[in-house]
């Protein structure tokens, strides 16, 4: 009789997220309870080669970029990362044809825990294979994890449900190409300077800029776009940066809120990942009636995604009005010790390997549902 679960850790991807999904990965793998699973790695390279077994995530770090790995990583914690053995399960490179479920996902698998950020596996794609698959996944399901991952859908379900949002615009990358100063005018008669310009789908800040005139404007669209055709317009203000986690399916809990201290003019990815110098205070310095408030439209934002399982909840202080604003929705943030997501469970009592159980449980329990 089969007395632990085999989990598979699938990681890498083809987004800009690949790194981080890696640090994650480790992370994952690392403090899974070795007397409750057998743990299977399953990377995904950057040219979509689908690789197994315990040498897969050094395989996968020896061809990473170097400077998007994060520095705690490549200081700390690359010398754990030994070699081995790795299989070549397949390909979704196109002229390779389309493979089977069967061919990309080894048999005997009882859960799977997709620790993958951006497109092409935090976006609804994977988790549709998973499902095909019938397998049982740690996250959100397709929709949630599409809508989650598409910023301006994301904002449309938030209007939907009344949530609070900051002014903003959707641009195509087609139509700034056509005419740039068209594009740029419409987001003036919009919105006021500064401004913030993201790629509609990617995460971890890549490709995110800030945008004070026009000429900046110009250079941030154009950079949005190398990643994606569609792209967000925000209106900047001067805020806080408040975090909170959630965790459940049905009924979920929102933990104790945290907050960011970027140590650049905001959190882009350097300041995340590259520099160590932004600060986190868990729990965030906010009186117990905005401590409630975050908590109650993070679950709010959430269910306004059908979400499942887990998701961190991002929001907007205004320093000089107070209001608060809902910035975003994580459906599978960075998952080491050290991230925001599992900082704030950690303050509330729940420890990163009783965190990793629990996300295992209520991705068995969905599936039963």
């Amino acid at each position: 009789m089969k007395t632990r679960r085999t989990v598979a850790v699938l990681f890498g991807g083809q987004s800009g997220e690949h790194e981080v999904s890696l640090v994650s990965a480790h992370a994952v793998m690392k403090a899974l309870d070795r007397e409750k699973y057998d743990v299977l790695s399953i990377g995904i390279g950057k040219d979509g080669r689908w690789l197994s077994g315990p040498g897969v995530l050094a395989a996968l770090v020896a061809e990473a970029n170097p400077i998007m790995l994060p520095t705690s990583f490549t200081n700390a914690q690359e010398s754990e990362v030994t070699p081995g053995p790795v299989a070549h399960l397949t390909s979704m490179i196109p002229d390779t044809g389309r493979p089977s479920v069967a061919r990309l996902l080894p048999p005997g698998i009882d859960v799977v825990f997709p620790v993958l950020h951006g497109p092409k596996g935090e976006d609804g794609t994977i988790q549709g294979l998973l499902e095909l698959a019938a397998l049982p996944y740690v996250g959100c399901g397709v929709a949630a994890s599409a809508v989650g991952m598409d910023k301006a859908l994301m904002k449309a379900a938030f209007a939907a449900a009344d949530l609070p949002l900051l002014p903003w615009l959707l641009v195509r990358r087609r139509d700034f190409a056509r005419a740039p100063s068209e594009v740029c005018e419409r987001i003036e008669a919009a919105l006021h300077y500064p401004v913030f310009v993201k790629p509609a789908n990617m995460g971890s800040s890549v490709g995110v800029s800030k945008a004070t005139n026009r000429a900046s404007l110009r250079t941030a669209l154009a950079e949005a776009g190398r990643y994606d055709r569609r792209i967000v317009v925000e209106q900047g203000i001067a805020a806080r940066e408040i975090e909170v986690s959630i965790l459940g399916n049905e009924d979920p809990l929102a933990s104790t809120p945290g907050e960011i201290v970027p140590s650049g003019e905001w959190y882009d990815y350097e300041a995340k990942y590259i520099d160590d110098a932004s600060k986190t205070y868990i729990p965030a310095p906010i009186d117990h009636a905005e401590t409630a408030r975050v908590q109650e439209l993070a679950i709010k934002a959430f269910q306004a995604l059908d979400g499942a399982g887990l998701a961190r909840v991002d929001f907007l202080l205004d320093k000089q009005s107070g209001e608060l604003w809902l910035n975003e929705v994580n459906t599978m943030p960075g998952f080491t010790p050290i991230s925001m997501y599992a900082k704030m469970w950690s303050a509330d009592g729940l420890a990163y390997p009783t965190l990793l159980d629990r996300l295992i449980e209520l991705a068995l329990s969905r599936t039963k549902e």
